[in-house]
């Protein structure tokens, strides 16, 4: 038997992906005979560690089929990462080949292929769909600078590479998997994320299913943004056609009622291959709000996320947060390195009189440059079983200021003491966690909060690539629309020409 699970943004799926594994170990079948996958690691580690509490489990023992399907296959092949291809190894080919090779490596969180090679890109990309290389290049031959002859010798090549190595790569894996007899029976089997599958996972997940009682396959198609990794959501919708239910969960706990839901039912319409379903937003109503210009967006207060469709249109928005003395996350890193931070709270704490222990003042000591002691400066002189005032290490330790952090941290540039200082004046909390966080719609996804800020400019080539599939786009700011969770505020564009207009 099997079902498709469709959950729409902020209804719940894994809570009732996992309720359902509840159900399951009441009834007797123990976990072992589980088989959960994720097309994630974050989302699959999650919910075995809400599994593991809420069923008092061991993840390592009893929820060890809790995976990405790129992992399962690795264990089941008994695979070594000495044996994967790493960066170094692409470099090495790239070496080989004369051809200039900085980046390549799969993600070890969702198996995806990043490279800056283009070659390397449209090779990965055919093997995860599933195609041949040569018509994948001809299907995309107008917006690639590559030629045609010399991507088919590189193919040949790698492979002869990885086989004189001994190297396989994620998509080898998979291949493997689906080659060989090595499926375990699984008595119910969980496929989470369906929407972002490629053709070469469905076709792992179809051998998986045909050697289990019960399946169920959890997903959204209209929050499918990834095919440009080789996402083939299609194949996801095609499957109404082959199980026997179809269920949908009704009620979002993220959405609000009002212009934010209207807004995203809105976009969502204009997709033409999707599954037809609603859910029901939240009773409270939502506020949207729309800006011409980013100086009008007053982010003083609360929980932001900030999206586009690149990092480089964040850019503004960044000198915004600095300007005004706002804390924040970009590209990953914290306006504030957390080192700085630690020194920063922690020298005002000391000047209050709390004890500090010796790497909390080696971290201290590393920011107030010549107003510590030559030979102190490396805190040889303290113990790591103690804590100190700030005047035993004036008195012992080689401290020669209890000044404000502003005349005591000498490793400061001007701007980054003007933005803290902008920050401190204005309230700002700084801990590990910015209030405003910077993402594009691709990297948030599964993300959300109360207020989002939704940029609507665009890349050339996503206009290029876009033009031939609108479905994509559409789901790609549909997936932003609905990270919202009380206010949506939408940016307009610089250039109405290169924008997605909401």
């Amino acid at each position: 038997m099997k079902t498709i699970i469709l959950g729409p943004p902020g209804t719940g799926k894994t809570t009732t992906l996992l309720n359902l594994v509840d159900e399951f170990i009441q009834k007797g079948i123990r976990p072992k005979q589980i088989g959960y996958f994720s097309f994630t690691r974050k989302a699959a580690t999650e919910a075995a560690t809400r599994a593991a509490e809420k069923f008092a489990l061991d993840i390592d023992n009893d929820l060890d089929n809790f995976r990405t399907l790129h992992s399962y296959a690795f264990r089941q092949l008994g695979m070594t990462k000495e044996k994967m291809m790493k960066s170094e190894d692409y470099k090495e080919f790239g070496q080989k080949c004369g051809i200039p090779i900085k980046t390549a490596s799969y993600s070890a969180d969702d198996g995806t292929f990043n490279s800056d090679n283009e070659y390397l890109t449209i090779i990965n990309t055919a093997a995860v769909k599933r195609i041949d290389l040569l018509e994948y290049y001809d299907s995309r031959k107008n917006i690639l600078d590559i030629e045609r002859s010399t991507l088919f010798l590189l193919k040949e090549e790698l492979q002869r590479f990885k086989k004189e190595k001994g190297l396989k790569d994620f998509n080898d894996l998979l291949e493997d998997f689906i080659a060989k007899d090595i499926n375990p029976k699984f008595e119910v089997l969980f496929i989470d994320e369906a929407q972002d599958l490629s053709l070469i996972q469905w076709d792992m997940v179809r051998k998986l299913w045909a050697n289990a009682n019960k399946t169920y396959i959890a997903g959204d198609d209209d929050q499918a943004i990834f095919k440009w990794a080789g996402a083939d959501v299609d194949h996801f919708i095609a499957l109404k056609e082959e199980v026997d239910d179809i269920k949908t969960l009704e009620q979002s706990y993220r959405i609000p009622g009002g212009p934010i839901h209207e807004l995203s039912q809105h976009i969502i319409s204009k997709v033409q291959n999707r599954f037809d379903k609603q859910y029901k937003p939240r009773d409270d109503e939502g506020i949207l709000k729309r800006y011409s210009d980013i100086t009008q967006v007053d982010m003083s207060k609360g929980n932001w996320l900030v999206l586009s469709s690149a990092n480089y249109f964040l850019d503004d928005v960044k000198d915004l947060c600095e300007l005004q003395g706002w804390y924040y996350q970009y590209k990953g890193r914290n306006s504030i390195p957390l080192k700085l931070l630690l020194a920063l709270n922690n020298w005002e704490s000391w000047r209050k009189g709390e004890m500090l222990n010796h790497l909390e003042i080696k971290n201290i000591y590393e920011y107030v440059g010549s107003n510590v002691l030559e030979g102190f400066r490396k805190g040889k002189t303290l113990h790591s079983d103690d804590k100190y005032t700030l005047k035993e290490c004036q008195e012992k330790h080689g401290l020669i200021t209890d000044k404000v952090w502003f005349e005591s941290f000498e490793g400061l540039d001007t701007i980054t003491e003007n933005y803290i200082r902008n920050m401190r004046a204005n309230g700002e909390t700084l801990n590990k966690n910015p209030r405003i966080k910077m993402s594009t719609i691709h990297g948030a996804k599964g993300g959300e909060a109360d207020k989002v800020l939704l940029m609507q400019d665009l890349t050339n080539a996503a206009l290029e690539t876009f033009s031939n599939d609108p479905d994509e786009l559409h789901r790609l700011f549909y997936t932003g629309a609905t990270r919202a969770k009380r206010e949506l505020h939408v940016l307009d564009p610089k250039n109405f020409d290169r924008a997605y207009i909401l």
